[in-house]
């Protein structure tokens, strides 16, 4: 759980530096994802060293809850077909501004489904007017990426319900650090 987090901190840094994302909320999010799962990762943690019922209670439920929301998500990555892939990009193109110049300067593509010279666009094809639109392309990518973090959301999905029995068996039992009389 700490690696996905720093994981989730360092790709967002990275694209930051290497000027691939410019849209602070983009970012903002996957740093807060990130953040957010440190510090779960190390609720947990502190639990399971100290024996702590009630903090493992708290991790058991905190990652039971995300593994439903991501499960929910994966499920959704996976079961979009091309025409709600479509409206989907559509709605995101319409809807944000910096994101459609980082796509348009990123793939070398301008308009969405046509390109209209009249426009103003950030792409380097831009300059002689023989620009494709952004369309095919960010499809293209799309099917590929929705199947990667699809699967990838699965994966990690179905180890967070092996953390959530895992935390569930070891909360349930006996400290061995306490009285060897006492309940439990």
């Amino acid at each position: 759980f700490q690696l996905v987090s720093l994981l989730l901190i360092g790709i967002a840094a990275w694209g930051i530096g290497f000027g691939l994302i410019s849209s602070f909320r983009v970012v903002g999010v996957a740093i807060a994802v990130g953040i957010f799962l440190f510090l779960i990762a190390l609720v947990g943690l502190i639990g399971a060293v100290k024996h702590h019922q009630v903090l493992l209670f708290f991790y058991m439920i905190i990652l039971l809850l995300v593994f439903i929301v991501q499960f929910s998500v994966s499920c959704a990555c996976l079961a979009l077909n091309k025409e709600q892939q479509s409206q989907l990009l559509e709605v995101g193109w319409n809807n944000t501004n910096s994101a459609r110049t980082d796509i348009e300067r990123n793939l070398n593509c301008c308009g969405f489904r046509v390109f209209d010279p009249n426009e103003t666009c950030a792409s380097d094809c831009f300059r002689n007017h023989h620009c494709q639109p952004c369309a095919p392309i960010i499809e293209e990518h799309s099917v590929m990426v929705l199947r990667f973090v699809g699967g990838i959301g699965l994966f990690f999905g179905f180890t967070e319900i092996l953390g959530v029995w895992l935390t569930y068996r070891y909360r349930n039992q006996k400290d061995p650090r306490a009285n060897p009389s006492a309940f439990l």
